[in-house]
């Protein structure tokens, strides 16, 4: 672990010798538009769905996938 962290920081000076600029699209300003309820209800059920529908089709169909045809 040593020697890859020497590896990542010896790779800083590099790009900075070659005049790359890392800029980060950190702000520190509040949003424009306030995200609301509805919009995070639907963020969340689309996230937790597109998560737990696979898991929950593998669940109900293991025995399906446990035997060798």
């Amino acid at each position: 672990m040593p020697g890859l962290l020497r590896g990542v920081l010896s790779a800083r000076p590099l790009v900075r010798r070659w005049g790359i600029t890392q800029r980060a699209g950190i702000t520190t300003k509040p949003a424009k538009d306030p995200v609301g309820a509805s919009e995070t209800v639907i963020g969340l059920t689309a996230f937790m769905v597109s998560i737990l529908a696979p898991a929950g089709w593998v669940l109900a169909n293991l025995e399906s996938y446990k035997k060798r045809d």
